[in-house]
């Protein structure tokens, strides 16, 4: 289907989004839009917000959920500043989102649950309709609820259900407006409920009803249309960043011949993570939905222990409560790789929101010395990688790995193109064979400082290991304070041995400059966009981005070393600066910092880059 007899403007990117309470399935169809965008070859990223209570209450700024859609012909890093389309549901909806739109946007709204009652939930004191804050908006006043009723009144569904199909009426407005073929929309509803026909049904005849409402207004005469992007080739697909994770986790337990164990308790942002697993069966992929966080990655240390790759995923409360277990993993020396989804805290904090301040927690939030890598992944996509990579670290340096994430990484997606897993980095883990006589439970590679992996059951090669400190070589059980510090330095020196391994840091702009903006983690996309801008500009400012958080890359220094300025931006109070402070004391470190559980903007950040150039 497409448009007729109307004007097409064709548009570089457009950003869309979608709000209305948590039962408005909000979330459902800008996933839906992502997937069709993603399926006609844009670039996209998405932002999905919705609140932390279950049964926030209806109608409220509280209970507001959305999900933003970014999608280009050009590349897209970020899910958008300011959306050029809004989709309202209610007056909450509209009210908590008037801020992050556009001036002279199209807003769509659900005119039907505009009135006296759903003001007061939503706060407003006056009609927002009629007392000019909208002037300058394309207003669409849609009467969603009514009009989806009405389409499928005869299949003889109760009003809750009938209500729970008003989204696909928005989104057909929006197939409409976007010249989307609507074909896909449908194909998408008959896989998502292909189990329950009547659904099917419904949703497919309300998503027609809403792009036939949008063809007869007068009000979106005008359409756009974002071409797909040019010269990408492969295969490419749609992906969160915790789905990325168990994915990634999966080609290492292929590439390493280790099987995978999962021992996770369910916490949010990092929850998709045990889900997606505990599907994977027919890959040999273990999970265990343990009772608390330590019961999870003690498991995992277990199976880690008998040969798997033993894996915990959590967030920052449940770090705290397994940093005791991960100081064992570093005594024992066993692989283990902690998955960190970083959310807005302290305490239960804002479970749904995207913050960066668990890097202290991640690098010294464990009794004693008790070193242990540390990466962070900068895109939904790169999750992939990253996981792959804390895979391959923690079995071949026997130690264990953090890989922090973060609330809008995980549940945030974009374009990834799916790899051949045969072109991944190798993976050989120390595994020693059946009586080997030179076998100590400490003895070390002489170049990695590893110990060897002794698979229990393997003949000749009877060991324990354990909490208590052990004496080099032999592993016994071992008091003396001189082979007290030799172990503490060697366990430090094993993770600091990596530096030769990972590759130089790299800098996008100049080698040499006025700024070098520096981040790390889940700000990548923002970053790189605001200062691709500014340099668009005329501006003389460089950017780069840290993945490798414990050890450094090599060049680190080198590289702050030729910029008069550096400034460090990070979704914290300035935890990376002053580790880097305390690596590097001879640098002055500005810094940028937002703690609001939201991502970077990029006028923000242009503003502020642009503020320190013109400071003398």
């Amino acid at each position: 289907m497409g448009n007729k007899n109307n004007k097409v403007i064709e548009l570089d990117d457009v950003v869309v989004k979608f709000a209305g309470d948590s039962g408005d399935g909000m979330q459902l169809t800008g996933t839906q839009f992502s997937d069709i965008s993603a399926f006609v070859g844009n670039d996209l990223a998405t932002f999905p917000d919705y609140p932390s209570e279950i049964r926030a209450p209806q109608g409220t700024i509280a209970g507001v959920s959305g999900f933003q859609v970014h999608i280009g012909h050009k590349e897209i890093h970020t899910s958008g500043d300011l959306a050029d389309v809004l989709v309202a549901m209610n007056p909450a909806a509209l009210k908590a989102n008037m801020k992050w739109v556009k001036p002279g946007a199209t807003i769509i709204i659900d005119i039907d649950n505009f009135d006296n009652k759903h003001y007061k939930k939503a706060g407003y004191v006056e009609d927002p309709l009629g007392d000019g804050s909208l002037e300058g908006y394309n207003i669409v006043k849609a009467p969603i609820t009514v009009l989806s009723r009405a389409t499928i009144r005869d299949l003889g569904l109760d009003t809750k259900t009938m209500d729970k199909t008003k989204n696909q009426f928005a989104a057909g407005i929006l197939y409409w407006l976007l010249n989307r073929d609507l074909n896909l929309g449908e194909d998408f509803l008959k896989d998502k409920f292909k189990n329950k026909p009547i659904l099917v049904k419904a949703n497919i005849k309300v998503l027609r009803a809403g792009y036939n409402f949008a063809e007869t207004i007068e009000a979106l005469s005008t359409t756009y249309r974002v071409l797909p992007t040019k010269n990408r080739k492969g295969k490419f697909r749609n992906i969160t960043g915790n789905l990325a994770i168990a994915w990634g986790f999966m080609a290492a337990s292929e590439r390493s011949g280790r099987p995978l164990f999962l021992g996770s308790y369910p916490i949010t942002p990092a929850t998709e993570i045990l889900q997606e697993l505990s599907k994977r069966k027919n890959f040999g992929v273990i999970t265990f939905q343990a009772e608390d966080e330590i019961a999870g990655v003690c498991a995992a240390i277990g199976a880690s222990y008998a040969g798997n790759i033993g894996v915990t995923s959590t967030s920052g409360p449940g770090l705290s409560l397994k940093s005791e277990a991960i100081g064992l993993a570093v005594m024992t020396e066993l692989p283990l790789v902690v998955v960190d989804v970083q959310r807005g805290g302290p305490a239960t904090g804002l479970p749904t929101k995207p913050e960066q301040s668990d890097l202290l927690q991640a690098l010294y939030g464990r009794n004693g010395e008790s070193p242990v890598i540390v990466l962070a992944a900068s895109t939904p996509a790169n999750c992939f990688y990253y996981a792959y990579l804390a895979v391959k670290l923690s079995l071949e340096h026997m130690t264990p790995v953090i890989l922090l994430s973060d609330g809008y990484l995980a549940s945030g997606s974009e374009i990834w193109q799916i790899p051949d897993t045969k072109n991944l980095p190798d993976i050989n883990p120390p595994i020693v064979k059946e009586n080997d006589k030179n076998y100590k439970p400490y003895r070390r590679d002489p170049d990695t400082l590893s110990r060897y992996w002794a698979l229990p059951g393997t003949k000749g090669l009877r060991h324990r290991v354990g909490g208590l400190e052990k004496e080099d070589v032999t592993g016994v059980v071992s008091h003396d304070p001189l082979n007290h510090q030799k172990m503490v330095n060697i366990r430090e020196q094993k993770v600091q041995r990596l530096v030769g391994e990972i590759p130089d840091q790299k800098v996008i702009g100049n080698d040499s400059g006025d700024l070098l903006v520096v981040g790390w983690g889940g700000t990548y996309g923002a970053l790189l966009t605001a200062v691709t801008e500014l340099q668009k500009e005329g501006k003389d400012v460089s950017f780069t981005q840290f993945n490798y958080i414990k050890p450094l890359p090599r060049n680190t220094e080198e590289i702050f070393r030729r910029f008069k300025r550096i400034v460090v931006c990070e979704l914290n109070l300035g935890q990376f600066a002053n580790y880097l402070r305390s690596l590097f004391p001879q640098f002055t470190y500005l810094q940028y910092n937002k703690i609001q559980g939201l991502p970077y903007m990029i006028y923000e950040l242009k503003k502020r880059f642009s503020q320190i150039l013109e400071e003398k």
